[in-house]
């Protein structure tokens, strides 16, 4: 059954607590809105199971009920990792329903939880990185799928976003309608045939390739998180210093540089392919969809993926970039603390899983080619 049904058909007395939670996860302690979905998802399922076997009021809510939910989902094949975060859901409820004076005391304090395995993490070498930086300038039939299945762009917000884009930057009318043009007919090209919008001619392709490659190159450069590259607006980015201004976990802010690669393509996506999808509604976002929103996880995900595949490489997500720029940083010689700062980790320990890899890799340059090895 899914969660929005469980939930519906809790007691009221439970639903207000789970709902009073979430909201203290996302206001008070400014959790992602990742994490508040899947710990208010964990607590639904929880409360559930708890009335289902005749618990329903928070304080009835004991460690026998939290040690029976984790077992009857790890009876139906839930992974470690899946666990240890349930664990760490009723816990946070638990402790949260403790200080706020429902509970009279807190036994999530006594849920002990599976450790998640944490195995080496996915990382491209240096040389796969170049490659999915620059991928081939050919159409290929999967890029045209995903252009299309992203399109269904509405026109008249393309052509208005131009316009505006225009006053915004400083376009001349002519300018800004000529943009306003170029929307209309990429929209049309997109959602009537069926095919990617026609290169704009020295523009290095359509706004959808400069916007995918400027995606690209700021995850490599950076290293941050894929919600943290879709937050960022316009005025996060400072061009002259070349540093992005990210909020990451629990809204705390850091500044992360960024190289020339990506600076070159960020200003090509603000001035050639930004224009033709902006819109009203988001002026500020640094990086849009189709229909001029702002880009979305999901997108962000198929763009990573289907340069990999391209590139000849395998399936490569936003994720794998950090890794890929976390080894890569400690592999130049980058200081623990500095890489640390620059991935938003709370704790060293966090970081230090990329010294695994590096050590992995100076293991097999060295069973390949000391004689000794």
């Amino acid at each position: 059954m899914r969660i929005r049904e469980l939930h519906e058909r809790l007691p009221v007395a439970l639903r207000s607590a789970v709902d009073d939670f979430g909201r203290h996860l996302a206001v008070v302690e400014g959790r992602s809105e990742h994490t508040v979905r899947a710990y208010v998802g964990d607590v639904v399922s929880l409360l559930d199971h708890a009335v289902a076997e005749g618990r329903g009021v928070v304080v009835e809510l004991d460690i026998t009920v939290l040690r029976g939910w984790l077992a009857a989902r790890m009876g139906s094949g839930a992974a470690r990792s899946s666990q240890a975060r349930r664990a760490a859901a009723a816990r946070a409820f638990t402790g949260w329903a403790h200080r706020t004076g429902l509970a009279p005391d807190d036994p999530g304090a006594q849920l002990a939880s599976p450790r998640a395995h944490r195995g080496l993490p996915t990382v491209l070498s240096a040389d796969q990185a170049a490659s999915l930086m620059n991928p081939p300038t050919r159409e290929e039939p999967g890029r045209t799928r995903n252009i299309t299945r992203e399109s269904g762009k509405d026109t008249a917000a393309a052509q208005q976003g131009a316009r505006t884009a225009g006053e915004e930057t400083g376009e001349d009318a002519g300018t800004a309608a000529g943009n306003a043009r170029t929307a209309q007919r990429d929209a049309g090209t997109a959602g009537e045939s069926g095919e990617a919008a026609p290169r704009e001619a020295g523009a290095g392709g359509d706004g959808l390739e400069i916007r995918d490659r400027a995606v690209l190159e700021l995850l490599y450069a950076t290293g941050i998180r894929v919600a943290e590259l879709c937050s960022l607006n316009r005025a996060d980015v400072d061009h002259a210093r070349q540093v992005v201004r990210v909020f990451g976990k629990g809204a705390k802010e850091r500044a992360v540089p960024f190289g020339h690669p990506a600076r070159r393509a960020l200003d090509a996506w603000l001035r050639l392919g930004r224009p033709a999808l902006v819109n009203r509604s988001s002026r500020d976002a640094l990086f849009l969809g189709v229909k001029g929103g702002r880009l979305q996880p999901t997108v962000v995900r198929r763009i990573v993926a289907d340069a990999a595949r391209a590139a000849g490489l395998p399936h490569t997500s936003p994720h794998d970039l950090r890794h890929s720029a976390a080894t890569h940083l400690l592999d130049g010689g980058a200081d623990l603390r500095a890489v640390q700062e620059l991935l938003g980790h709370s704790s060293l320990a966090s970081t230090q899983i990329y010294t695994h890899v590096s050590t992995e890799r100076l293991r097999a340059a060295f069973n390949q080619a000391h004689p000794r090895a």
